[in-house]
């Protein structure tokens, strides 16, 4: 059963105007530095970091360092009351079948990778015997959200096109990819944690970190990599995570263990955010159609 993303936070912020009504909270994690707590906090109040301070339950100012936040209560000072972006989650699935993936964008991320770039484990059978069991090739920007992608320029950002005759079919570069073990990718797509390319590309957990990699970086090898994915798609996956987990009381849990035989549409049905996860569903089968005719 799906459930609400808020009974482990311990760090709550709210405009000082206004100190009673949470804009949102965190779960307390050596990721979340002050300097970090400042980015969360702008995304969820649509606001430039640097137009606002935060200040602890004594009334001191958190200063933009690398100390761990602690958890408590901070409120914002700003000119302009804070309040809760409006900015859309789009919702995303957790990808059961590489079939929705073009043949090449899974094949050039395993090539340019060739482990994951979250744990920095070694596909070992991979590169040698083109046995990639237990990992996974992930879409930082899901192919179910093209008018997405072309509404914020996206295309623009890439370097390295796919190869013909699909070279204006962007959202499937190289550079929109991450090769990641299974259990990471999954991960990955539910938002638990994120990278954050102005702090060094760490990666920010935003649930319990059960893998041991929060506050840890983004494959170095990677990012001397000229086709490696431009910091605006990390950005905005940041950005999806933080309005997934720290916007208010933050998006529902959602169930995506549908073993053989269950009523897997009638579960998501039945489930929270049901029309956005059916839209999510339909638009990847679409893409899965359109990829198979040309």
């Amino acid at each position: 059963m799906a459930s609400v993303i808020n009974p482990f936070r311990d760090i709550f912020f709210a405009d000082l105007r206004d100190p009673s009504t949470d804009l949102g909270g965190l779960i307390s994690s050596t990721s979340i530095t002050q300097t970090v707590f400042y980015s969360i906090v702008a995304v969820v109040i649509n606001c430039d970091k640097t137009a606002f301070d935060i200040q602890n339950d004594n009334g001191e100012q958190v200063a933009r360092d690398d100390d761990q936040v602690l958890p408590g209560r901070y409120l914002i000072v700003s000119d302009e009351p804070a309040i809760q972006s409006k900015r859309p989650f789009f919702t995303r699935a957790l990808s059961t079948s590489a079939s929705t993936r073009l043949e090449s964008f899974r094949n050039q991320v395993r090539a340019r990778d060739g482990r994951c770039t979250i744990t920095k484990v070694a596909s070992v059978l991979g590169p040698s015997m083109d046995i990639w069991t237990a990992f996974e090739v992930a879409h930082l920007v899901p192919i179910a959200y093209t008018d997405e992608w072309r509404r914020r320029g996206f295309s623009d950002r890439i370097t390295v096109p796919p190869p013909p005759p699909r070279e204006r079919d962007t959202i499937n570069s190289v550079q929109n990819g991450l090769l990641m073990q299974s259990h990471i990718h999954q991960a990955f797509d539910a938002y638990h944690f994120s990278i954050l390319p102005s702090s060094g590309y760490k990666l920010i957990c935003f649930q319990p970190d059960i893998f041991g990699i929060a506050g840890t970086y983004l494959d170095q090898q990677l990012l001397q990599d000229h086709r490696r994915p431009p910091d605006e798609l990390l950005e905005w996956h940041f950005e999806q995570a933080v309005l997934c987990n720290a916007r208010g009381a933050g998006e529902p849990n959602l169930e995506f263990d549908f073993p053989p035989g269950s009523d897997m549409v009638g579960e998501i049905l039945a489930g929270p955010k049901a029309a956005e996860r059916m839209e999510f569903e339909l638009f990847s089968r679409l893409d899965e159609l359109e990829t198979e005719q040309d």
